[in-house]
């Protein structure tokens, strides 16, 4: 047929796509095991440490939906190869950093490339698939790499700096980023110049961004100047009148970043609640259990991997269909207050390891409840979050929960990790040894992860109201969010 060559190439041109978007999904967890190795080399305190993952979910959150709004404005392709190329010289700028400050920043620039990627990349399979069935399996495969990508990182994080060291972790990023900007070059079609008002929200994201930094930098030095010091205090008022002043721009911006009417929708107003905490919770479990196989269990950076293995398995089959399933079967709220459940289950029992643990008992069950909870718990929130809207506000509101999600990552893990280090450094005056008081803080964390995943789940099931979804709402992919069509 003489539709099969452009066909052929549609196909191949999703592919690239998929593993540019696969790229940025899994530098959100690769880097998670190399931490230790990280601190080690760069000398970041217990706090600071955090800031190597929030750097990269403040930009990353802060411009997921100006992203998005640039790409309508400027052309979805152009913005895909620009943030591409961001992506790849950051990726590049941190397999080459020698001091704390070098890294942060180049991960901060890491994320607001990877947002740009993120953002546009289901738009433009969208363009690339028009016929019903075709865009089916395209949504398909792009949803599951971004459900599943993520889940991986761990064990490809730990062979990686088993076997080149931490900087590796980023550098592999070069090859990848250098091929799909060959390949997307080449195979995605030029746009035509768009005649749409170039407005954005440059402020509003701004705003939003640089309050959460500064929340998050006000929480991780607390232990060090003070929690009711004059300077954290006055951090932590800027940052309180800088997210005054993002919804003030939203309210009166022609084009804002965030409508805030979408979050007087019962729905979308919970299912954001519920994202931000259930995100402090994963990102402890995702960040201190990796510390904890390693400073207190011993564990070198591959086991660590491998250990991850089974929740990122069960993650995966999960994201190929069996969550889906469930929320045909049982609607949106039974699997995500369950799998939330399950979720706070696994950090609690993280919560009692011991210092001479083993795996068996002491990490495969809350690998395997954790693997479990979030497999179930991911998509039905997205769903959550879109219930409310009309289809043509489903990208908006997919990209909402997403932001949510990472920004409550970012600051729940600075919260969580300093309140592990107030821990620590007590019982490290009441007498405990170095390693009992490192385990006592990570006990902490797992402990405040569990209520936080618990607390959502409260939330999910006062707040939300029941959805029963069809076959049609579940063939949207449910990855790296998008923009709604203008």
């Amino acid at each position: 047929m003489s539709d099969r060559p452009a066909a052929r190439r549609r196909l191949l041109a999703l592919y690239a796509l998929c593993l540019g978007v696969l790229m940025i999904v899994l530098d959100t967890t690769i880097v998670t095991v190399a931490l230790p190795t990280i601190q080690s080399d760069l000398e970041f305190s217990r706090a600071g440490l955090t800031w190597v993952l929030d750097a990269y979910l403040l930009t990353f959150g802060g411009f997921l939906l100006l992203g998005g709004r640039l790409g309508d404005l400027y052309g979805q392709r152009r913005l895909f190869l620009a943030g591409l190329c961001v992506f790849t010289l950051a990726s590049l700028a941190c397999g080459l950093a020698r001091t704390q400050p070098e890294l942060i920043v180049a991960r901060a620039v890491q994320g607001l490339g990877g947002a740009v990627v993120a953002a546009v990349s289901l738009s433009l399979v969208m363009s690339l698939f028009v016929e019903p069935a075709e865009r089916a399996m395209a949504m398909g495969v792009y949803g599951f790499i971004g459900a599943a990508g993520g889940s991986i990182g761990e064990l490809l994080g730990g062979v990686l700096t088993q076997g080149l060291g931490w900087h590796s972790v980023f550098l592999v990023n070069i090859p990848i980023g250098i091929a799909v900007y060959a390949l997307c070059a080449a195979l995605l079609p030029r746009e035509a110049e768009s005649e749409a008002s170039r407005t954005h929200d440059a402020a509003g994201a701004i705003a939003i961004t640089a309050a959460l930094m500064l929340a998050v930098y006000a929480v991780v030095n607390a232990n060090e100047i003070g929690w009711v010091s004059v300077r954290t205090l006055s951090l932590l008022g800027l940052a309180a009148a800088l997210l005054l002043a993002f919804v003030i721009i939203e309210s009166h911006v022609k084009e804002p970043l965030a409508p805030l009417r979408l979050f007087l929708l019962r729905n979308v107003a919970g299912a954001n609640s519920v994202g931000v905490l259930w995100a402090a919770g994963l990102f402890a479990w995702f960040v201190i259990s990796a510390l904890y196989l390693q400073r207190v269990a011993h564990y070198d950076p591959l086991h660590v991997g491998l250990a991850f293995l089974p929740a990122d398995l069960i993650m995966a089959a999960f994201s190929a269909g069996l969550s889906a399933r469930m929320v045909m079967r049982f609607g949106i709220r039974g699997p995500l207050i369950g799998g939330l459940l399950l979720a706070a289950a696994g950090l609690a029992l993280f919560a009692r390891a011991p210092l001479g643990g083993t795996f068996t008992w002491d990490v495969l069950p809350g690998m395997v409840l954790l693997g479990l909870g979030g497999g179930m718990a991911f998509n039905p929130l997205l769903l959550a979050a879109m219930s409310d809207v009309g289809s043509h506000e489903s990208g908006l509101a997919s990209g909402l929960v997403n932001t949510s999600f990472m920004m409550g990552g970012a600051l729940g893990l600075a919260a969580v990790a300093s309140l592990a280090d107030v821990r620590t450094s007590a019982l490290q005056r009441a007498g405990f040894g170095p390693l009992a008081a490192l385990n006592g803080g990570y006990h902490l964390a797992f402990g405040l992860g569990a209520l936080l995943s618990a607390l959502a789940a409260l939330l999910a099931a006062l707040v939300l109201s029941p959805v029963q979804q069809t076959a049609e709402t579940l063939s949207v992919p449910h990855g790296p969010p998008d923009r709604a069509p203008e």
